[in-house]
């Protein structure tokens, strides 16, 4: 290959927005681009060969046939826009456009990343779905390296890519190694292993015995202020047992077991009347404004006056409140009631009303045992249902008061850290997204490897500039289209 001498392409540098050797020019001087097509009707059998579409490597059968290393871009479609690159043969759809250079020394790669970072669907006309067309592609403005800088640009982005994919990867494992740390602390919390030094300083404090016989005492006292309140005379309930049957974990011997019953002065759930939705009124809360630990009112639906007393006559939540998602995939989900507007629940809600600290009864509800107990309570039937006699019945660990206390704070201060892990953990998956692209646009500043200019002065030889090359490949497809051109043939 002829070399322009190293004095040329100094003059030929003519952008001084581009390093020494490079230069502009318009995608339709390195590519030809084509549309992909329809087949005859037989289908064909691609078998290892690729096919690409407007979504990527596709099942058509309709499709164009390419055997050279070939640049494909979604024409149509949600991912319009999408740059792939092919070098060996591969179908292409009529839903993709594919582009060929008969320059064999034109790195496609350093191409398909240029195009990839070039916002093609930013560029697609139409007001409605998008879509790029050869035009577009033509247009495009490529800020185009030495042939050997080109390759030294693409291997070092695939080293970085390969790095920053590695790092994601790590980054993508800690929100579940975070997740099992959470239930680790929970399990550690409700089975008094987090506050086992705790209790070694604290041995004079009253016993849980007593703090259930205060428990039982202020179950009967809301029970009978309920019954006054509705201006009715019923039978106190007594507590109902909780499930001996189930393998409990160890716990302390300063702990007893109990039952939800016995340690809620209300579990009910949500009005079994759905109540018509209006444009405007009072929220009512559905399974899906239960989230893991907090209650939000988006999209709540809307219920009248009217509606909303009746069905606050049945239950009524209030602030300290757990709720706990009774029906479907994510029985088992609670949260706890915080300062927020009055609102009703659906029949999918349970809600207790616990006598005991609400963030210890609220974690023990999360724990990874409890939570297994309501699945197998909830049935394993295609449609889960954790009924109100099945919560009642559901047993929990009972710490003194402090005790617990002490594990809402120890739990509290464990989650907080964790939170702030997964925020740095998201910024700096935000950050290891945008690397890609800042490097990228690195490297078609010129910025990211030695240019060629500068190795070609310290190993003191030529190369060919960018502009060279362009005027090369020009030449090239001019004397590609006089050959292929048909022969005119004249009659006599």
């Amino acid at each position: 290959m002829k070399k322009a001498p190293a004095t040329k392409d100094l003059e030929e540098s003519d952008d001084p927005d581009l390093p020494e050797g490079w230069s502009h020019t318009l995608a339709a001087d390195l590519i030809t681009w084509s549309s992909g097509k329809f087949l005859p009707k037989k289908r064909q059998k691609h078998g290892a060969v690729p096919i690409y579409g407007g979504n990527g490597i596709a099942g058509y059968h309709n499709t164009s046939l390419v055997t050279v290393p070939t640049l494909i871009v979604g024409r149509v479609g949600a991912l319009c826009g999408n740059v792939y690159l092919s070098e060996r043969a591969s179908w292409v759809t009529d839903n993709a456009i594919y582009g060929t250079s008969i320059a064999p020394d034109l790195n496609l790669k350093y191409l398909q990343l240029l195009f990839s970072q070039a916002g093609l669907n930013q560029r697609s006309g139409g007001s409605g779905q998008p879509f790029v067309n050869q035009e577009i592609l033509n247009s495009v403005r490529v800020p185009l390296a030495p042939k050997l800088e080109q390759d030294r640009i693409v291997y070092s982005v695939k080293q970085l890519e390969s790095l920053i994919q590695q790092v994601a990867n790590r980054l993508d494992k800690i929100p579940k190694s975070l997740k099992a740390l959470r239930q680790s602390v929970l399990a550690a919390a409700c089975s008094g292993r987090l506050t086992e030094d705790w209790r070694d300083g604290n041995e004079s404090l009253p016993s849980t015995d007593e703090l259930l016989e205060e428990v039982l005492s202020q179950r009967r006292q809301s029970w009978d202020v309920e019954c006054k309140a509705a201006g009715r005379n019923r039978k106190y309930p007594n507590p109902i047992a909780f499930d001996q049957n189930s393998d409990l974990p160890a716990i302390p011997e300063t702990w007893i077991w109990s039952s939800a019953d016995t340690l809620c002065s209300q579990i009910t759930d949500g009005e079994h009347i759905q109540p018509p939705y209006r444009e405007t009124g009072l929220p009512m809360l559905t399974a899906k404004h239960v989230r893991d630990g907090y209650v939000v009112f988006d999209d709540a639906g809307l219920i009248s006056d009217v509606d909303f007393k009746k069905c606050l006559q049945r239950c009524a939540p209030s602030e300290e409140d757990i709720l706990i998602v009774s029906v479907g995939a994510t029985t088992g989900r609670a949260a706890i009631v915080e300062k927020c507007p009055p609102f009703a629940i659906v029949r999918s809600v349970l809600l207790l009303r616990p006598l005991i600290v609400p963030q210890y009864f609220l974690g023990w509800i999360q724990s990874p045992w409890c939570f297994n107990w309501m699945q197998s309570a909830s049935g394993a039937s295609a449609q889960p249902h954790l009924y109100i006699n099945d919560t009642r019945r559901m047993p929990v660990p009972l710490p003194t008061l402090q005790e617990q206390k002490e594990i809402v704070r120890r739990v509290d201060a464990l989650f907080k850290l964790a939170d702030k892990i997964e925020e740095r953990v998201a910024t700096a998956t935000k950050r290891a997204d945008k690397l890609t692209q800042s490097i990228l646009a690195k490297a078609f500043r010129g910025e990211l490897v030695p240019t060629e200019a500068e190795l070609a002065r310290q190993e003191s030889r030529d190369y060919e500039s960018a502009s060279a090359l362009v005027e090369r490949i020009r030449s090239d497809r001019e004397t590609a289209a006089v050959t292929t051109r048909r022969p005119v043939t004249r009659r006599n």
